[in-house]
């Protein structure tokens, strides 16, 4: 159970946090999304908490403190820490090339002209590294963006469907396409963090399963945190819904999911399940710079290098984003989608300018609030999932924040913006 403060020992105002409920319950009421939660933290302590709606309406079950969500792109960060840990460890380096650990990386090249069936390519500026995977600057993508002929690729080698597919399988099979661009000369949101995940397998020589429960989840306690859902776990399990033009539909029953069973690709790019209080501890980890509960995870100078920007030039996402197939203007890709996600095309893909926004090893990072017109502080670190799921440290302010629901997708509603200004405002000292 979470233990919580009074907000005013924090340096929050309660009566204006009760602006955060009175604000999110009327997507529930005006059945636009089933339930959701929102965690803060201040200073150490959880100072706000607060739970509305259901966590699976067919069922008739609300959403609890202990409601096991799907996380998908909120798994990027942990899958990042991992990598870094064995950075520290001197395993691997941040420029390294990919092909070190996945051989079928070696020869890739830049899609030049042509379509999915028939294609020129171009050779590399140079090798993909280690620091593009966890900046998704590596010419990567996803099947589901619909934006480019390799889109069409990826769905064609129906990655993450196959239930035999290893991250091994995967990995290799990923490179032999062609990439987006060469790598670090653009920003694209992408399988990056999966493949990532399938070098922390090499390295380690354990599954990631076993990586992030050996050396990440159970150090930090996350004991709800994991690739699937036990089975008597499945009533505090919620449903996952898309939206569609009535509010919401069923995509997703936990009686039903394939969560129930461990995958054999576990896709550290968005396969995890977790609870507030487990991932809380996560944020808590790196907002004392790599320390949790007397268990150091990553040391102090690593999580200020992973959370500082690693874009050239300390440019923003606007600045990277990749030119659009058959557009002349710079798009940023929004929060993309891991494993096992349910998908439908059309809707799913974000075309939001990041104007003022940098990218870290792992999340985004707030460079300036006035160009990203947002009420935050420079230095903020986060990120979000698929089902509408997102998260954000504060280090000016010592502050976490953890929105929770499950809606798909993440553009549905603008809720990552309305409640940086909701738990922002009630700061009052």
């Amino acid at each position: 159970m979470l233990e919580l403060t009074d907000p005013k020992n924090v340096g929050l105002c309660a009566a204006r946090l009760d602006r955060i409920a009175d604000h999110f319950n009327r997507f529930v009421d005006e059945g636009k999304i089933p339930g959701y939660l929102v965690l803060i933290a201040r200073r150490g302590k959880a100072a706000y908490f607060h739970r509305y709606g259901q966590r699976d309406v067919e069922a008739g079950r609300l959403v609890e403190e202990d409601t096991i969500f799907r996380i998908y792109s909120m798994t990027k960060p942990i899958t990042s820490v991992g990598a870094l840990m064995l950075y520290e460890r001197g395993l691997l380096q941040l420029d390294d090339p990919v092909s070190d650990f996945i051989p079928a990386f070696k020869q890739v090249e830049v899609f030049k002209s042509g379509d999915a069936e028939s294609y020129l390519t171009l050779p590399t500026k140079r090798e993909m590294i280690i620091r593009d995977l966890l900046t998704h600057t590596a010419g990567l993508t996803y099947g589901h963006m619909h934006a480019h002929p390799i889109d069409a690729m990826y769905r064609q080698r129906k990655f993450f469907e196959d239930p035999a597919m290893t991250l091994s399988d995967f990995a290799t099979s990923l490179g032999e396409l062609p990439l987006l661009f060469s790598p670090g000369t653009r920003w694209s949101y992408s399988v990056a963090t999966d493949v990532l995940g399938h070098i922390i397998e090499v390295i380690s020589g354990k599954t990631l399963a076993r990586f992030f429960a050996d050396e990440i989840l159970d150090p930090l306690r996350m004991s709800d945190t994991g690739f699937s859902v036990a089975l008597d776990n499945a009533e505090r399990f919620a449903a996952n819904y898309e939206r569609n033009s009535d509010g919401f539909r069923l995509i997703d029953s936990p009686a039903a999911s394939l969560y129930l069973k461990q995958p054999t690709l576990c896709s550290g790019g968005g396969g995890l399940v977790s609870t507030a209080g487990d991932y809380l501890r996560f944020c808590q980890m790196l907002l004392n710079k790599g320390a949790h509960d007397g268990e150091r995870i990553l040391g102090r100078k690593t999580v200020e290098l992973m959370t500082s920007n690693h874009l050239p030039d300390n440019c923003d996402l606007t600045n990277m984003g990749y030119l659009l197939y058959s557009d002349s203007r710079p798009e940023s890709v929004g929060m993309g989608f891991g494993a096992r996600h349910n998908l439908r095309r059309g809707g799913l893909r974000t075309q939001t300018r990041h104007d003022g926004v940098g990218f870290g090893l792992g999340g985004s990072v707030l460079l300036d609030p006035a160009a990203a017109q947002i009420l935050a502080s420079a230095g903020e670190f986060a990120w979000g999932g698929a089902a509408s799921t997102f998260f954000w440290l504060d280090p000016l302010e010592e502050m976490t924040v953890i929105f929770l629901t499950q809606l798909m997708p993440s553009s549905s509603y603008p809720f990552r913006r309305e409640l940086r200004v909701l738990a922002n405002q009630a700061i009052e000292d």
